[in-house]
């Protein structure tokens, strides 16, 4: 398929979400850079800081191309000599420890041997584990997913579990979401059909997300609940350094340095061996994050106060 309008989509949701989010916020706005890739392409960078409710967030598009070189066709085990990518990526740092930090990406990307394929997902890292919220966010995705193809969800549920694991901890960078990569075409759906999903990813951030900060942006919080944003956040921090593809790809193909890492946030925290205190809503949070937990079972019922597993 003709990747240009898939860029061009790309490009305009990042001017939607951009407009959308000032009008969220009430108060930041928007820092833009353009920059051109050597080799091939270039993006847009957007990042806001200092807003009313986002400390720092950014909202990223790229098109690059140009020739593979071995250490991109060994990071993505590709054997083509040309490719195209583009995609969109967001991740949002709020103040206030109640509002989650989220984070999606959509992309495409094609070789010259023919290969072309879809990525990304979108997951959600609260600080603070409201089951309600969580349950409703999975509710909200399973949705999108289920309006395309009934294996969606479950699949992509599954993946962004196993994707979004800390390995070193032993837990999860949050409450997972949904995560995709290499949807090629196969015999019974399309790349325009996966196109078709992509796109409603893309535009399920805003609907999934604004419910999320008009509850929690007035919330009232303590020193000792800012000091456990902080330390999430360096959970945060590790897992974008360590594991994250996208970061990794971003490096191998020689990308932009400042748009590449403004998925960190401004401030993380590493205490040394910080173990919550037994019994409080830290150590709640921290028991429930674990892979593969059944969050469309705590949907209008009691929460339990043990995880519910998927079987």
């Amino acid at each position: 398929m003709d990747k240009e309008p898939i860029s061009d989509f790309f490009y305009r949701l990042q001017d939607e979400i951009c407009q959308e989010l000032e009008e969220l916020d009430a108060y930041g706005r928007f820092h833009e850079d353009t920059w051109e890739r050597d080799g091939g392409g270039g993006g847009r960078t957007r990042v806001l800081t200092k807003g009313d409710v986002i400390e720092k967030g950014g909202v990223n598009f790229s098109k690059v191309y140009g020739q593979a070189t071995d250490k991109i066709r060994e990071s993505i085990g590709v054997n083509g000599n040309a490719f195209f990518a583009s995609g969109l990526s967001i991740v949002l740092h709020p103040y206030n420890p109640f509002v989650p930090t989220i984070h999606m990406n959509i992309r495409y990307f094609e070789m010259d041997d023919g290969n072309a394929w879809f990525g990304g997902g979108i997951d959600l890292t609260p600080h603070y584990i409201d089951k309600s919220d969580a349950a409703r966010f999975h509710q909200h995705l399973k949705k999108v997913c289920d309006d395309h193809h009934p294996t969606y969800y479950p699949a992509f549920k599954h993946w962004a579990d196993d994707y979004f694991f800390i390995k070193h901890r032993n837990e999860t960078r949050g409450i997972g979401g949904i995560f995709f990569d290499r949807l090629a075409a196969t015999e019974d759906i399309s790349l325009e059909d996966r196109y078709a999903f992509v796109k409603d990813v893309g535009e399920a951030f805003m609907p999934v997300y604004k419910p999320l900060v008009d509850k929690h942006r007035n919330d009232n919080y303590s020193e000792t609940q800012k000091d456990w944003q902080l330390i999430r956040r360096g959970r945060y921090v590790e897992f974008n350094l360590v594991y994250d593809r996208g970061t990794r790809f971003g490096l191998d193909s020689g990308g932009r340095i400042e748009s590449i890492l403004m998925s960190l946030p401004e401030y993380a925290s590493w205490q040394y061996n910080f173990q919550p205190e037994e019994g409080s809503a830290e150590a709640e949070t921290q028991q429930w994050l674990q892979k593969h937990i059944d969050w469309l079972a705590l949907l209008d019922r009691p929460t339990p106060d043990e995880p519910i597993k998927e079987r």
